[in-house]
């Protein structure tokens, strides 16, 4: 399991940890209209899925905003999806007071299955660990970031870079 510290403190996560090759797993998670959202809804897209802690904090904010701003300019075969605990309801305020529009925030509150699923359950909070999973049209996995320390950004490019390589 990755090893994972939130404001330097380690913490555990709970799941099973993805790796680059593996089939992506499915997940049920809800849409900000409370309509339940799996991977197959996306099948036969690119997946760039962002998870963070929750969107209404500094690093989650600008980690969102910047999958958000370069959603526009990676095509309509990319989804990129940004994944947290936080309530669909607060999701859906946050997404609209921040103009929000090319990414689908979903939430994993009701029973972490996708954090379960990809490794990504803080067990002392919660919450989910900020990482990044890039799938492709096939399901499989091309490129996964558990980001160590959770008060940190992600390699925005490197993910950027797994999206594009697939669309060529």
């Amino acid at each position: 399991m990755a090893n994972v510290t939130f404001k330097n403190n380690p913490v555990t996560l709970l799941g099973k940890e993805v790796a680059v090759g593996d089939t992506a797993p499915d997940f049920t998670v809800l849409a900000n209209d409370l309509s339940p959202v799996t991977l197959a809804d996306s099948k036969g897209k690119i997946r760039l899925i962002s998870v963070v802690p929750s969107v209404d904090t500094g690093v989650c904010a600008v980690q969102t905003r910047k999958f958000n701003e370069e959603a526009a300019s990676l095509g309509d075969n990319v989804e990129i999806l940004t994944i947290s605990v936080d309530l669909p309801f607060a999701q859906a305020r946050w997404c609209a007071a921040e103009g929000i529009e090319n990414v689908k925030t979903l939430s994993d509150h009701r029973d972490l299955s996708f954090g379960e699923a990809y490794g990504v359950v803080i067990q002392e909070l919660r919450l989910l660990s900020r990482s990044i999973f890039v799938v492709d049209q096939n399901d499989k996995v091309t490129y996964v970031e558990y980001v160590s320390e959770n008060t940190n950004h992600p390699n925005y490019e490197q993910a950027i870079e797994a999206v594009k390589q697939l669309l060529n």
